[in-house]
């Protein structure tokens, strides 16, 4: 097939990634390409251009430091020019060749497009509801040609009143990438993230605390302001901050973790997280938000629906005898990239056919 991929621009699509969304639309891009199809990155300037990109977007603006491309007081300029770069692109769609369009841009111009263009298009909906795009659904399905995707059951169910139909197909990591830990080397627990408000950092350090554990905490400070009120002051003996790890670094810290506590406070569409962790073989303790319930099994993990830290000490108590062949087994199963890819590429390829 000859795929045009479209890429959400708030990031460049490269490695490290800023995010899940840059991670999932680099390794479909990458892996597509590598299964023999004609593959087009519509993306900003500073992506990977092993992934034949076709920029959409200068990067001048974007800003190393700040990992953002305007200012605040630059918010429209952004707006702006992501509408422009999405209308000029899809203005043009039917004269690039495609057999069909795979949009990840989370845009509402690429849904509004659609009704006019030829090109068949599967939008994939990495999000909860965004305002922009559920006004954009509910014009395009009285056309009803768009497919639609949701990374998991819950977040279907979150677009369902906007759009005729969603399938639902699960994100994935590359589990070989991951080592297996049968037999932790540590007593200790582990989280792993961006350190934001969303993602209950606090709460997992207190869980920790309370569990009687000590707590590896690994990743970037997404949110200074919720750092300094709500994680530094906890920071003492027995929690052990890591920052940004080596993927090396970061498999061996969840590995040896008794468990992994992946803490929510928002409704997740996926969490690749949770992937992760299964994949080394680390139960999980958590909240039962988003995708989570749908992700973790009653033999992989134990999960609370309260934000209280006692409710999660007391998962942790549960999840940490659990066994470590199960967790390897259900990230193989149900959560390998590739699997990821066999659905995506069938699903691509039936709506080629259903239009042909």
């Amino acid at each position: 097939m000859n795929i045009g991929i479209i890429a959400h621009l708030k990031h460049p699509i490269r490695k490290p990634y800023m995010g899940g969304l840059e991670a999932f639309t680099y390794e479909v891009t990458k892996r597509l390409i590598a299964r023999g199809h004609t593959v087009t990155l519509y993306a900003s300037e500073l992506s990977d251009p092993d992934l034949n990109v076709n920029v959409i977007l200068t990067d001048v603006d974007y800003d190393r430091e700040t990992l953002s491309r305007f200012r605040a007081h630059e918010l429209s300029e952004d707006f702006i020019s992501t509408h422009h770069a999405y209308l000029e692109l899809m203005q043009d769609i039917d004269s690039r060749e495609h057999d069909v369009i795979f949009n990840n841009s989370l845009n509402y111009v690429p849904l509004t497009m659609s009704t006019i263009t030829a090109t068949p298009m599967v939008t994939v909906l990495h999000t909860p509801p965004i305002f922009e795009m559920k006004r954009a659904m509910l014009q395009e399905r009285k056309i009803g040609r768009m497919r639609y995707v949701s990374v998991s059951k819950p977040n279907a169910l979150a677009w369902q009143p906007f759009l005729n139909h969603c399938e639902v197909i699960c994100n994935g990591v590359d589990i070989s990438l991951w080592k297996f830990h049968a037999k932790p080397t540590g007593d200790y627990l582990v989280w792993f993230g961006r350190i934001h408000p969303d993602k209950g950092t606090h709460i997992a350090i207190q869980a920790a605390k309370l569990a009687g554990y000590p707590i590896k905490v690994a990743g970037s400070i997404a949110d200074l302001h919720y750092f300094q009120t709500y994680v530094e002051p906890l920071i003492g003996e027995g929690v052990e901050m890591l920052g940004n790890c080596s993927h090396e670094t970061l498999n061996e810290s969840i590995g040896n973790a008794r468990c992994a506590l992946i803490t929510p406070c928002w409704d997740e569409p996926f969490g690749l997280v949770v992937a992760e962790s299964l994949a080394c073989g680390t139960p999980v303790a958590g909240i039962s938000r988003g995708a989570l319930p749908y992700l973790v099994t009653a033999g992989t993990g134990c999960l609370t629906s309260s934000n209280d830290p006692a409710d999660l000490a007391n998962c942790v108590a549960v999840a940490v005898n659990m066994d470590r062949s199960a967790c390897r087994h259900q990230a193989e199963e149900n959560l390998d990239i590739e699997r990821m890819i066999d659905a995506y590429e069938s699903l691509l390829t039936e709506t080629v056919s259903y239009v042909a």
